[in-house]
């Protein structure tokens, strides 16, 4: 009597940690999709406001030139430099995000797909 409700006890507390750590991972899974879809977006208006910066550091540019003003030209070419590097950083960070975001759901995919 005393082993079969040993056994019945160890089959529950095996069974519920099985479920459990099921919804746990479930979990994971979703923030993880929630934490590559915020960096994405980060990114992306990161990237929109240093095009926006370029632009309006090139306007400038073209009218430092145009007044004559080289100090301050060579300012703003030193200015959309770094803004170009950072947008390119953020380029690549986008990038390496969607590839992120793509492999977190084919991976959710490929583990749902065997759970039947």
């Amino acid at each position: 009597m005393r082993r079969r409700i040993f056994s019945l006890l160890c089959f529950a507390v095996l069974g519920s940690a099985v479920a459990l750590g099921q919804d746990f991972r479930n979990d994971n899974d979703r923030q993880d999709f929630r934490q590559d879809r915020r960096d994405l977006r980060h990114d992306r208006v990161d990237r929109n406001r240093d095009q926006r910066d370029i632009r309006g550091d090139r306007r400038d540019l073209r009218q430092d030139l145009h007044n004559g003003d080289y100090r301050d030209a060579r300012h703003e070419r030193r200015d959309i430099g770094r803004d170009q590097r950072d947008l390119r950083g953020d380029r690549r960070d986008i990038r390496h995000d969607r590839k992120d975001l793509h492999s977190d759901r084919r991976g959710f995919r490929r583990d749902h797909r065997w759970r039947g």
